[in-house]
């Protein structure tokens, strides 16, 4: 009778154990609430690194993620769709940029607010856009020499 016991509470432990990892992913995930959202576009030349659901952040802080990605046959750009959080309004000058967290951390993308008084609206595209910097592209660049 002790050992049903024992395994009882293991098993317990172990669903409880499940539950919260699937709490945490799902709050860490990058989904987006759509009711509370609006989406934005972008086109980048490359987006190494980034992938559905990778957080965008406006002075570090979360306010979407990455909701789409597709490859533009006609000009070989990538077209990534953006779930933002309805608080955020931004200026229709606003500059989105993949950065990294560091040399070995995942990548990101950020958001810098321009100054119009014009904002996005849902459907509307970012148009000014910087794509990732490859550690590798910049490490065969200075080993080659090469400035440009």
């Amino acid at each position: 009778m002790r050992g049903i016991w024992a395994e009882f509470i293991a098993g317990t432990c172990v669903l409880i154990a499940a539950v919260g990892f699937a709490f945490v992913a799902f709050q860490r995930g990058g989904w987006v609430d759509a009711d509370n959202s609006y989406l934005l576009n972008a086109s980048f030349r490359s987006i190494e690194g980034v992938s559905i659901g990778t957080d965008v952040r406006l002075a570090g802080v979360k306010v979407g993620s990455i909701s789409n990605i597709a490859l533009n046959p006609e000009s070989f750009f990538v077209d990534v769709e953006i779930a933002l959080q309805n608080t955020i309004q931004l200026p229709d000058d606003t500059a989105i940029i993949i950065a990294s967290e560091g040399l070995l951390g995942g990548h990101f993308v950020e958001l810098q607010p321009g100054g119009s008084s014009f904002n996005l609206v849902e459907g509307d595209t970012i148009a000014d856009t910087q794509s990732s910097l490859g550690i590798l592209n910049l490490l065969m660049k200075f080993a080659s020499g090469s400035g440009s």
